[in-house]
């Protein structure tokens, strides 16, 4: 019988270049993945596109929705308006306001 050393085993059992199917990122879509965590090569999440039309803005944040390569924030100004701010998903600013 031959004894491996344990890491060497692990190593030899797990390829680190594919996603395991238990890796809990695998579960959600990509849009879904920007909702719970931005990264670089996939843009902002959802709740930093929020932080963006929070900064300098008075009102309140109603909801968000990822439209691709934008962001759509919807926002409730203190004098009733709604209005949809679109923030773009790669670089974070804000390109409209409707």
């Amino acid at each position: 019988m031959t004894t491996v050393p344990m890491a060497d085993a692990v190593a030899r059992d797990v390829d680190q270049s594919r996603p395991r199917p238990e890796d809990p990122r695998q579960r959600y879509s990509e849009p879904e993945q920007r909702l719970r965590q931005g990264t670089p090569d996939q843009g902002i999440s959802l709740a930093e596109a929020e932080r963006t039309v929070r900064a300098g803005r008075a009102g309140r944040y109603l909801n968000a929705s990822d439209r691709g390569s934008t962001i759509v924030v919807r926002w409730a100004y203190p004098d009733g308006r709604i209005a949809d701010i679109t923030v773009d998903a790669r670089s974070g600013r804000i390109i409209g306001e409707r």
